[in-house]
């Protein structure tokens, strides 16, 4: 069975350059190519000096189009004005796709969600193992401890993350808020300050700190009575994304169109 051609949009990133390292040394996988926007100091590097690998005879592109009519899967963890971009484009094109982007507007959910019309789209905040195990204890705690149990959410993350609360933590509140039968909208709490009155009971509070290096840590804090619950995730190297997203990518391959997450591709 021939390798699983992977291109990396986005690749000179730090989550970038991690994907394309994972796919370089995947069993299956072969690096189909990765872009860069127009203008970058990388264009025209190859990837394999890239990431301190070696030469690869592949150079970064910045047409995203044409490295997507050359893979058999794409993955992008860029921005989120891109990712939908890409997202148009892989659906033309009829290529499957993985995306690791957090904090689309809702024009750009949309057009992700109108893709997986047409192709098999993995879309997870989160892509490690161990935060896709986290969702599913979330959930079957908050459907086991019921409304009394206050539910509170924090995360931290390195200096330079650019949306609050993170992805990862927004899905967190939403297996939550399925285990109790609400809509997350109507019952997170997403900040607090001065003279907030007493906690409303039922709601799910998020708290965000931002500072260092920190690549990323997750609480889920139920609160009860007498009693307290504390879930946790920390991510010690980025690695465990890229790993999450190769896999995905290959397991892409054949499925028809719709939106997928990590728990069907790791058969959660």
């Amino acid at each position: 069975m021939p390798d699983t051609r992977i291109a990396v949009i986005g690749c000179a990133g730090r989550m970038g350059r991690m994907l394309v390292s994972e796919i370089v040394t995947a069993q299956g996988c072969s690096l189909a190519g990765g872009t860069v926007r127009p203008g970058a100091a990388q264009l025209g590097q190859d990837l394999g000096e890239l990431i301190g690998h070696g030469r690869l005879g592949i150079p970064i592109t910045d047409n995203p189009e044409g490295l997507l009519r050359d893979c058999d899967v794409a993955i992008d963890f860029t921005s989120p004005k891109m990712t939908a971009i890409t997202a148009g484009m892989a659906a033309a094109l009829g290529k499957p796709l993985v995306i690791g982007t957090t904090g689309l507007h809702a024009a750009e959910d949309a057009a992700v969600r109108d893709a997986a019309g047409r192709i098999a789209i993995v879309w997870a905040a989160n892509t490690s193992l161990g935060i896709n195990l986290l969702l599913g204890l979330v959930e079957q705690a908050a459907l086991r401890l019921g409304p009394d149990w206050d539910i509170e959410i924090w995360e931290a993350h390195h200096k330079a993350k650019v949306d609050a609360p993170s992805g990862t933590a927004l899905a967190l509140g939403k297996a939550a808020a399925k285990a109790r039968g609400v809509n997350l909208d109507d019952m997170a709490v997403r900040g607090r300050d001065g003279i907030t009155g007493a906690r409303k009971s039922g709601t799910i509070g998020f708290a965000a700190l931002r500072g260092g290096d920190n690549i990323g840590e997750h609480h889920v804090i139920f609160a009860g009575a007498g009693e307290q619950l504390e879930l946790t995730h920390r991510a010690t190297n980025r690695s465990i994304y890229a790993k999450g997203a190769v896999r995905a990518a290959q397991w892409l391959l054949g499925r028809p169109p719709g939106l997928y997450g990590m728990k069907e591709v790791l058969g959660l």
